[in-house]
């Protein structure tokens, strides 16, 4: 996957138990590059997305949510979008907690220039099986 960025709020809302990733349903957003995110959005509402009509399903699948020694990490299986039509253009894959009440925004990866999928195409957003998504201290 590409680099994956935090929204600043994301740190916040994990202090207020607004998250729990270990059993919330975790889902993709993608945006086009005239609408890229910034640090500072907070819920899925502050974002414009695309179309998902020809689009297979965003959730996320949640490996493991554990800590060993004092470090935590989240591993996500990786997700393959599927098109049954045109879809995009996007850049932009943002993470968000579609469990929580505003559907808080958790990080989201620049894939540095617009793709479009056409029928039967498919993108694969690949999370670190060994690292995960995120580690925490």
């Amino acid at each position: 996957m590409a680099t994956f960025n935090k929204f600043n709020s994301f740190v916040e809302a994990e202090a207020e138990k607004v998250h729990n990733l270990g059993s919330d349903t975790l889902t993709v957003a993608l945006c086009a590059a005239a609408n890229a995110p910034t640090a500072s959005n907070t819920v899925l509402a502050n974002l414009t997305q695309i179309s998902y009509t020809n689009l297979s399903s965003r959730a996320i699948t949640t490996v493991s949510s554990s800590q060993t020694s004092g470090t935590y990490k989240l591993v996500l299986t990786d997700l393959v979008l599927t098109a049954s039509g045109s879809v995009g253009p996007f850049r932009y894959a943002v993470i968000y907690n579609d469990t929580a009440a505003s559907d808080e925004l958790i990080g989201y990866a620049d894939y540095a220039s617009d793709i479009t999928l056409a029928t039967g195409e498919t993108f694969t957003l690949d999370f670190d099986g060994t690292n995960g998504l995120m580690q925490k201290t």
